[in-house]
């Protein structure tokens, strides 16, 4: 018998999505960083959900401020890569027994420092037991907003496209995987004064997200190792396969290039903008690494 280990993630959720009945009002369902839902000519919603597994994405000796941090700051960091921005927030916390109170608390500590920051609420949620022994499981569902002329997808990508990141790549697992910070500003001035082709956040390492973005812009890509930006004491191969920055990658027709890298420097100071490559017509580098759920 078949099991999930025997598959991959992106196969396993293609053949889980197949037969999806969606409504007409569903403009971007499975595939993109956010399912997009017309609302009105002056707003979209964007639809948004993550779940954190301790020993997976936390281990127990970290702390829960931080890890309630990271729980929320990955679905504002989904909102971020299209172009939008947070309105509401719903928690599932899944404890074993034996959870500590005051664990909860700072856990929902860091739930609210990321609300107050990304000025959107906390509306509700859920609270389960599971069994002594159990894995701590903490689950974010997000509504967003996007302004339809602003929406950005992994779809529209071109051949000859420039592709950039934001930020520095690898490190997670010392730690910056709980201390990012989403790139809603960035994501939203980029989405207003020069409109990426396409666009999403690195959760998986840019060797894993890369070759999706393509996937979906039906490019073929080419990438400058050497220019990577290497995030403190990290190698090209961390910061290609470590996953978890929460920067964005995002492509831009190769004319903008100056503009957007002399604008950027102005308005961004302290945070590194990179060409990292280009999509191509035809298939030409491929990288292999990053995080899947499913294979070792």
């Amino acid at each position: 018998m078949d099991q999930v280990c025997h598959t991959s993630e992106d196969q396993l959720i293609k053949k889980l999505t197949a037969d999806l009945v969606t409504m007409p009002e569903i403009l971007t369902g499975v595939g993109d960083d956010c399912a997009v839902i017309e609302k009105d000519e002056h707003h979209h919603t964007l639809l948004k959900t993550d779940t954190i597994v301790e020993f997976i994405h936390f281990t127990p000796q970290e702390d829960p401020e931080r890890v309630g941090w990271k729980a929320a700051a990955r679905v504002v960091s989904d909102f971020a890569a299209m172009g939008g921005e947070p309105e509401a927030l719903m928690v599932t916390i899944i404890l074993p027994p034996d959870t500590p109170t005051d664990w909860v608390v700072k856990l929902y500590n860091g739930l609210k420092a990321v609300a107050r920051k990304f000025r959107c609420s906390i509306v509700g949620g859920e609270t389960s037991s599971t069994l002594l022994g159990s894995p701590k499981v903490i689950s974010i569902s997000g509504t967003g907003s996007v302004e339809p002329h602003n929406l950005i997808l992994r779809s529209g990508g071109r051949a000859t496209d420039l592709i950039y990141v934001t930020g520095t790549l690898g490190g997670s697992i010392r730690g910056k995987h709980l201390d990012f910070t989403p790139r809603v500003t960035e994501g939203q001035w980029l989405a207003k004064h020069f409109k990426p082709t396409s666009m999403m956040d690195i959760s998986d390492g840019v060797a894993k997200d890369l070759p999706r973005l393509a996937a979906s812009s039906k490019c073929g890509f080419e990438i400058y190792s050497s220019k990577l930006p290497l995030h403190h004491n990290c190698t090209p191969e961390e910061a290609l396969t470590d996953g978890e920055d929460y920067e964005l990658i995002f492509s831009i027709p190769e004319e903008c290039k100056d503009e957007l890298e002399i604008r950027w420097a102005k308005k961004f100071k302290d945070l590194k903008l990179t060409n990292i490559g280009k999509f191509t017509e035809k298939e030409q580098d491929s990288l292999t690494g990053g995080w899947d759920h499913f294979q070792d």
